[in-house]
């Protein structure tokens, strides 16, 4: 017992650059800030030509997101430190598969029912068993990625079921 209070108290007294939170993060942070900085690179596209909005728009978007996001696990971080955990849990592993599923059911059948089908699997496997929840899950975030990407982006979807019903192919 003795021991294992010392070991909690040992960990607390590492500067915090020892921490596995903060090299994680700063991993991730510097990753994103070389993408950031190499995103002012690219070419601007003339208003003409333009769809939406320009290229670097998005991109750049995403990468302060990811920056902002891991700021904020490891502030939280701070609150409920993360546990070490020999082995992944069994959900990870569903999530990766269902990863490869999205990939082979937008590549075959439709991009929209992919996405419906990777909300409602991930969903699942990470403990929601409300029928009615899923469901929902499954029209709301193909609805709002389609939003998205059309409205927002300007740019179109690839071939499928339901996306040539809506283009009316």
């Amino acid at each position: 017992m003795n021991n294992v209070q010392k070991q909690k108290r040992a960990n607390k007294s590492l500067p915090f650059f020892f921490k596995d939170e903060f090299k994680v993060s700063l991993i991730i942070i510097s990753i994103s800030l070389i993408l950031l900085i190499s995103t002012f690179n690219f070419d601007i596209v003339p208003p003409i030509l333009n769809r939406g909005i320009q290229p670097a728009t998005f991109p750049k978007g995403l990468l302060v997101l990811i920056i902002i996001l891991t700021s904020l696990v490891y502030y939280l971080s701070f609150k409920k430190p993360w546990e070490i955990k020999k082995k992944l849990p069994k959900p990870f592993f569903l999530t990766i598969i269902s990863f490869i599923l999205f990939a082979v059911i937008s590549k075959i059948l439709d991009f929209f029912l992919a996405i419906s089908v990777l909300s409602i699997f991930v969903s699942y496997c990470w403990g929601e068993r409300r029928i009615f929840y899923l469901i929902l899950v499954s029209i709301i975030f193909p609805i709002i990625v389609f939003i998205f990407f059309e409205t927002i982006l300007g740019l179109r979807f690839p071939p499928g079921i339901i996306t040539n019903i809506y283009y009316q192919v």
